[in-house]
């Protein structure tokens, strides 16, 4: 499955990026990171990753999670993960990465945290 992503945006300051495929190195990925990258640049900083459609993310992606991260942190921003995979969440806790990123059931979960 080709890697895309959904962004719907909810307010000036607030968005939702649904990632479609796995987060895996190669130019896909850089082209998606691009993607999120100019949503915050454009002001977003409560950002919910909804990864409901994401069943595999390698080093590459988990780097795509962590550079999100630093972006919106650096502007005071807040972001959430939801729909984590068994295979996906099993990285994130691997690496530590759980702790850093919050991450909810479901949509409606993170939403509500935001």
């Amino acid at each position: 499955m080709p890697l895309d992503i959904t962004v719907d945006i909810l307010n000036a300051g607030s968005g939702v990026v649904s990632i479609h495929g796995s987060l895996t190195l190669g130019s896909n990925l850089k082209r998606v990171e691009g993607q999120v990258q100019q949503l915050i640049e454009e002001g977003v900083q409560k950002l919910v990753l909804d990864l409901t459609d994401c069943q595999y993310a390698d080093s590459a992606g988990l780097g795509f999670l962590i550079h999100t991260y630093g972006l919106v942190s650096a502007r005071d921003g807040t972001i959430r993960l939801c729909g984590v995979s068994e295979r996906v969440m099993d990285l994130l806790k691997m690496t530590k990465t759980d702790a850093m990123m919050p991450c909810d059931a479901d949509l409606q979960a993170s939403l509500g945290k935001l």
